[in-house]
C-alpha cells in the first residue's frame, strides 16, 4: 500500500544561537495557507538542527534562545487542520550544542584527530559519536517528541560515523570487546557499521513502539556496495521508505539520483526524490533554481516511479518566501495532474546493471566511473534498466551488464552460471568476470583465457567491418589500458586489438599525443560466445572519462547482438531520456527532454526547455491496447499494432511527455 505523498517540502532550519527574533514573523494562518496555494501535502518539519537547538519547549535538550513559541507545534497542527502530513526532522551525527557540552561524545578519525569541523573551523560540523552517551540524549529527545506531538514521520539525519570509522574511547573499548583491531581499516569498518546498524534498530523500535504507524527514514544510508551485506538491504527493515538526497547542484550531479533511484526501485520500498530550490545547495538564500531545472528534477522522480521532495530553508524569523513558493507550486500544479497515472506504477526493465566492484565509504556521494559510463549509454539509447547488486533476483531480466570491474566470487560465480542455463544473456568488459585474486576468468562461457593487462595503452580496437558495417573501417583509439585475453576454441571474435608502434615514454614518442596504429594483433578487443559477450577494454569507463561515440556504438551492436527486441524503440535523440512503468493494466511511457549544461566549473544548468517535433515510438507489449492517449491532457493518438510492439507518433514533446497505454 502507497502512504507517501507525492508533492513534499523538505524544510531546513539550522539557525544559529546568535541569531534573533527567531519565529516572530511566523503567522501559521499564511503559513499553511503558501503550502495549500503551492500544491504541497506533505512538509518535513524541524524539531532539532544541526547547531543543536530545538524548534519546541523541550526539556530535553536545548531550546534556541532567540525562539519565540512553539515553532514545532504550531506547524503541526496547522498542517494537520488542512490535511498535510508532517513528519519531524532531529540531526543525529551533526549537534553543535551537544558537541561543545561532551567532548568525549566527538567522534576520532583514524588519524586521532576530531571528526568534521575543528574546534577553531568555520566550515562542516563536528561529528558525535552513536557508540557514545550522546544517543541516550537523542532518544530521550525522540521520545519526548513522540509523546508529545502528532508527528507524520521521523527522519533522522547524517546516520554515518567517520571513515574508515571512529577510534573514540566508546568505540575503541568496544572493539576491544569484538577482538577488532583499530589499526586495520577493515575492522573500523566492520565495527562502525555494527554500531551504525544498532543505533537505527534502537531508533526504530523506540519509534515503532510508541507510534507503530509513521514512517521513519535514516538520511545517509543511501548507498550501493558491490558486498550486499555491508550495503543497504540489510538496513531495509529500519526503513519505512527511501529518501534518495540528490541536488544536481549541490555536489550530487545529475548522474547520482538516475543510479540510486534504478536501484531503490528494485528494494520493495516506496522511493523520494529529494532536490532542492536552490540555485547551489542547502542553505543558498537568495538562489533560486531556474523554473526548467526545478520541472525536469521532479518529473524524473515521478519518470522512476518515485515521488517528489523539494528542499527549501526557512529564514530564521519563519516566513516563507512567496517567490520561491509561486515557482514550487507552478510544477507541484503539474504534478498533481500527472499523479493519477503515477500511482502504484512500478518500471518495466530488460536490462540488469551489476554494480562494479566497490565500498562507498560512508557519507560520500562519488559513484564509480565505470558504472556512470554504463548507466549514461543505457539511458543515451533508452533501454530500461535496473541497477542491481549481487543479491537480486537475476531471473527478471533478459540480460545482464556487467561493468569493468565485477569481480566474480563464488556466490556471484553459481548465480551467473544458473542464469545462463537458464537462457539468460551477458555483456562483461576488461576485469569483469575474474576471480576475486583478478587472475583468471571463472566461467568457460566468457570464452577467453585471461593473459593480464594490455601491454600498450592506448591501443585500438577493429571492429570487423560484417559486425558493423556503420560503424566505418578504422582502427578506434581505447584510451584506458585494457585486458590481455586468448580465445578458447569455439570463441567468435567480434573485433581485434590494435597496436600501436610503440608506448610513449621519455625516450619513445610520436608527435603530440599517442603513438599511431601499427597493426592488428591476435588478441581479441570483443569476442562473442553463444549468450556472452567479452570486451577486452574498460569500455564504460572510458566513455564516462573520454565521451567518444565510437564506445557507445560498441555497445549498441553488442546489445542488438544479444538483445535484438528491445523494450522500447523511437527515434529521440540521445538528449531524451526514456522510461516504461506499468500500473494495474496500464503502460506508461515517460518522455523527458531538458538538457543540462555546464555554464560555470561546477554546476550544470538547465534554463531552456527544448521541443522535440513529430517524435515515432513504439513499446513491446503483451497483448494489443484498447486505448493509447497522452496524459494528463488525455488527448487520444492513433497507434498500430504488430509483432507485440504499439507504435505512435506524438506531435511535440515539451519537456516532459507522458503516454498511458491502457489494455
Amino acid at each position: 500500500m502507497e502512504k507517501l505523498p507525492f508533492r513534499q517540502i523538505h524544510l531546513d532550519f539550522h539557525t544559529s544561537p546568535l541569531i534573533e527574533g527567531v519565529g516572530e514573523d511566523f503567522d501559521s494562518e499564511k503559513f499553511v495557507k503558501t503550502l495549500k496555494e503551492a500544491y504541497i501535502n506533505s512538509i518535513t518539519i524541524f524539531a532539532k538542527c544541526h547547531h543543536g537547538m530545538s524548534y519546541y519547549p523541550t526539556k530535553v535538550g536545548k531550546v534556541h534562545p532567540h525562539l519565540k513559541g512553539d515553532l514545532l507545534g504550531e506547524m503541526i497542527t496547522v498542517c494537520h487542520r488542512e490535511s498535510i502530513r508532517a513528519p519531524v526532522y532531529i540531526s543525529v551525527v551533526w549537534d553543535e550544542y551537544a558537541a561543545s557540552q561532551h567532548q568525549d561524545w566527538l567522534q576520532v578519525n583514524k588519524e586521532g584527530e576530531l571528526a568534521g569541523r575543528l574546534p577553531l573551523g568555520d566550515t562542516s560540523w563536528r561529528f558525535l559519536c552513536m557508540n557514545s552517551p550522546y544517543v541516550d540524549y537523542l532518544s530521550a529527545q525522540t521520545e519526548e517528541i513522540l509523546k508529545n506531538y502528532q508527528v507524520d514521520g521521523m527522519f533522522f539525519d547524517i546516520v554515518f560515523q567517520t571513515p574508515p570509522g571512529c577510534i573514540c574511547n566508546y568505540c575503541l573499548a568496544g572493539m576491544r570487546e569484538k577482538g577488532l583491531d583499530p589499526s586495520k581499516d577493515g575492522d573500523l569498518v566492520q565495527y562502525n557499521l555494527e554500531v551504525t546498524r544498532g543505533f537505527m534498530q534502537k531508533m526504530s523500535r523506540l519509534v515503532w513502539d510508541i507510534r507503530p504507524e509513521i514512517g521513519i527514514f535514516y538520511n545517509g544510508r543511501i548507498r550501493m556496495e558491490s558486498n550486499a551485506q555491508k550495503g543497504l538491504r540489510p538496513e531495509l527493515p529500519h526503513f519505512s521508505h527511501l529518501e534518495i538526497e540528490s541536488l544536481p547542484s549541490g555536489g550530487w550531479e545529475y548522474g547520482h539520483f538516475p543510479y540510486f533511484a534504478h536501484y531503490c526501485k528494485t528494494l520493495g520500498k516506496e522511493i523520494l526524490g529529494m532536490t532542492g530550490r536552490f540555485h547551489k545547495s542547502w542553505a543558498d538564500f537568495g538562489g533560486i533554481k531556474n523554473e526548467a531545472a526545478l520541472e525536469y528534477e521532479c518529473f524524473r522522480a515521478l519518470a522512476h516511479g518515485a515521488k517528489c521532495s523539494i528542499g527549501d530553508q526557512l529564514h530564521p524569523k519563519g516566513k516563507l518566501n512567496k517567490v520561491v513558493y509561486k515557482r514550487i507550486g507552478k510544477v507541484y500544479k503539474s504534478v498533481a495532474e500527472k499523479e493519477p497515472w503515477c500511482k502504484k506504477a512500478s518500471p518495466v526493465t530488460e536490462i540488469g546493471l551489476l554494480c562494479s566492484d566497490q565500498e562507498f565509504t560512508e557519507g560520500i556521494r562519488a559513484l564509480p566511473e565505470s558504472d556512470q559510463g554504463a548507466m549514461r549509454m543505457l539511458m543515451e539509447m533508452h533501454y530500461q534498466f535496473d541497477v542491481i547488486d549481487r543479491k537480486a533476483d537475476f531471473k527478471k531480466y533478459e540480460l545482464i551488464v556487467a561493468p569493468d570491474l565485477v569481480s566474480f566470487d563464488p556466490a556471484l560465480t553459481e548465480s551467473i552460471k544458473s542464469y545462463l542455463e537458464q537462457g539468460g544473456k551477458l555483456i562483461l568488459s576488461h576485469k569483469s568476470g575474474l576471480d576475486e585474486d583478478g587472475k583468471g576468468f571463472v566461467l568457460s562461457e566468457i570464452g577467453n583465457t585471461y593473459l593480464g593487462e594490455a601491454r600498450y595503452c592506448p591501443d585500438y580496437i577493429k571492429v570487423k567491418p560484417e559486425i558493423a558495417p556503420g560503424i566505418g573501417d578504422m582502427d578506434y583509439v581505447m584510451y584506458e589500458r585494457g585486458s590481455e585475453v586468448k580465445p578458447l576454441a569455439g570463441t567468435d571474435v567480434l573485433a581485434y586489438v590494435g597496436h600501436p608502434y610503440f608506448n610513449r615514454t621519455w625516450k619513445h614518442f610520436s608527435s603530440h599525443r599517442h603513438t599511431p596504429f601499427a597493426k592488428i594483433s591476435g588478441f581479441p578487443a570483443m569476442s562473442r560466445r553463444e549468450n556472452v559477450i567479452y570486451i577486452a577494454s574498460p569500455i564504460f569507463k572510458t566513455y564516462k572519462l573520454h565521451g567518444n561515440l565510437v564506445y557507445k556504438r560498441i555497445i549498441q551492436i553488442c546489445l542488438d547482438l544479444l538483445l535484438p527486441k528491445k523494450l522500447v524503440g523511437s527515434n529521440l535523440p540521445s538528449t531524451a531520456e526514456v522510461t516504461l512503468l506499468r500500473q494495474d493494466k496500464c503502460y506508461v511511457l515517460h518522455i523527458l527532454h531538458y538538457i543540462p549544461e555546464r555554464r560555470t566549473p561546477s554546476l550544470d544548468i538547465i534554463e531552456d526547455i527544448i521541443p522535440l517535433y513529430n517524435v515515432e515510438l513504439k513499446v513491446r507489449t503483451e497483448r494489443r491496447p484498447s486505448r493509447v492517449y497522452i496524459v494528463p491532457q488525455k488527448e487520444d493518438i492513433n497507434f498500430d499494432f504488430e509483432g507485440k510492439y504499439v507504435s505512435f507518433k506524438i506531435r511535440c514533446i515539451q519537456g516532459h511527455q507522458m503516454v498511458a497505454m491502457e489494455e
